[in-house]
């Protein structure tokens, strides 16, 4: 039996995602697992790249479906009752994947563990948080821009946050660990997110069942976040757009239709209407 099944979505990601598979090699996680690449049809042989590594999985996508379709896809295909989902711009050290099964088969009221995510330098990430709301969207903006500028205040306070066992309502999806049954007891993500957001929601969808979500600082994970933003501002801000759009649409229905308006005043409306569910 396979212990975990390690998820990772790639779309023209070639160089992170080698350093990601590397990572994973050296050496390799002591629990059983295996790695399912999902390649959102990229077009820099970010596939092939996988293939370097023998024990490595690849599915091909004939489009890039999201980040949310891709994740799903390689969830069903995986063989171990627990699912890390990790993004392919992140460096998984040595013993990290071990140390996040131990937490979560050490605690069975949980359904999701969430690691520290620290940039290369060591900086937190500000990567768990409340429900999202409207006010919870901007208080957790306003800190992660804080972080952005290295504001030393902010900074010494994110410090502190992510030094503490949290119970929050959601963690981030750049690494995320998940019992299978309550993955597909939510429902799987929701594929109406074609990024961002789709894990606040797979979250939310996990605790209305009555499950946990929790995050350890004992374990971290590099992240090298804002690679997509950077290859593809404008689109990776429209498709942001789209999925707080979809999110406030099934959350929170009033503000979603103040959004739209707010929205197409300052003339930003690319295609706000999310994908439907499928």
């Amino acid at each position: 039996m396979i212990d975990v099944s390690i998820v990772i979505v790639s779309y023209n990601s070639h160089a992170d995602l080698e350093r990601c598979l590397a990572s994973l090699h050296e050496p390799s996680p002591e629990v059983t697992h295996e790695i399912i690449v999902v390649d959102n049809d990229s077009s820099d042989d970010s596939a092939d790249a996988a293939r370097h590594w023998r024990d490595v999985r690849v599915i091909e996508l004939d489009a890039n479906r999201g980040f949310a379709a891709a994740s799903n896809t390689g969830i069903r295909e995986g063989a171990s009752d627990l699912i890390l989902l990790l993004n392919s711009d992140t460096i998984v050290p040595t013993g990290a994947t071990d140390m996040l099964v131990r937490e979560l088969r050490n605690r069975p009221d949980v359904a999701v563990v969430g690691p520290r995510l620290v940039d290369v330098t060591g900086r937190p990430e500000l990567s768990f948080g409340r429900m999202i709301s409207p006010l919870a969207e901007w208080r957790q903006k306003r800190l992660m821009q804080g972080l952005d500028r290295l504001d030393p205040e902010v900074l010494r306070r994110v410090e502190a946050m992510t030094r503490q066992e949290q119970w929050p309502d959601w963690v981030s999806g750049a690494c995320l660990l998940v019992r299978r049954t309550d993955a597909e007891t939510a429902g799987l993500i929701d594929e109406r997110y074609f990024m961002y957001l789709e894990d606040v929601d797979f979250c939310a969808a996990i605790r209305a069942g009555g499950r946990r979500v929790f995050f350890t600082p004992s374990v971290e994970i590099v992240h090298l976040r804002g690679r997509s933003a950077a290859r593809a501002p404008a689109a990776t801000s429209a498709a942001y757009r789209r999925s707080q759009i979809a999110f406030y649409q099934k959350h929170h229905p009033i503000f979603a239709r103040l959004l739209r308006v707010y929205l197409r005043a300052r003339g930003v409306s690319p295609h706000l209407e999310p994908a439907p569910p499928r």
